[in-house]
Parts: structure tokens; C-alpha cells; sequence
């Protein structure tokens, strides 16, 4: 499956931004999907994640901020951030569990 995120942009901080992941291919409704971040000079972080049933986790900074869902008839997975921080900046990255990456969406916000 191939991944294309969209969405980012720059943002002051306490806004909000909506990361759209389109998956190509037909195993759409067969994967889960995660989303993950990396800040300069920083490891990549998980963010969060969403089962082929739709069940979803988010770490611990982003509980009550980050929301993520699917859409199986659009093949879309979003990461719905709100209330967002400047320590949130970073070049955000979608995953399938098959081991797909997208190519990333920067999200920066600003203080």
C-alpha cells in the first residue's frame, strides 16, 4: 500500500490542524494504520494508532488533544490535533502495519 499524507501547515499555538493519510492499493480495510512524528533532531515518536476495527491509542502527551479515525470508504486515515504546542512541531508521518511510510506532513506551530 502506498501513503500520502496532507494537511500540515503552520499553526499558533491552541489551534488546530487536520493530517489526512490516503492509502492507495485494495488492503485499505485489512491494515491498521499509525501515525508517527519526528522533531529536528529528534527519534521518531509514535503518536498513535487505529485498528482495522477502528479501536484507537494515542500517547500519553497527546491524550485529549489528538484524535485519529478512518474512513474505509475514502481509504483515509486522520489525526484530528487540537489545542496544539509548539512542542508538537514536526514533521508528521503516517504508517501501515503492512510497512508502508508515507513521505511525511510538516506541522508547525508556533508560540
Amino acid at each position: 500500500v502506498q501513503l500520502v499524507e496532507s494537511g500540515g501547515g503552520l499553526v499558533q499555538a491552541g489551534g488546530s490542524l487536520r493530517l489526512s493519510c490516503v492509502a492507495s492499493g485494495s488492503t485499505f480495510e485489512i491494515n491498521g494504520f499509525a501515525w508517527y512524528r519526528q522533531a529536528p533532531g529528534n527519534k521518531r515518536e509514535w503518536v498513535g494508532g487505529i485498528t482495522i476495527g477502528g479501536s484507537t491509542m494515542v500517547v500519553d502527551s497527546a491524550k485529549g488533544r489528538f484524535t485519529i479515525s478512518r474512513d474505509n470508504a475514502k481509504n483515509t486515515v486522520y489525526l484530528q490535533m487540537n489545542n496544539l504546542k509548539p512542542e508538537d512541531t514536526a514533521v508528521y508521518y503516517c504508517k501501515s502495519n503492512s510497512g508502508s511510510w508515507g513521505q511525511g506532513t510538516q506541522v508547525t506551530v508556533s508560540s
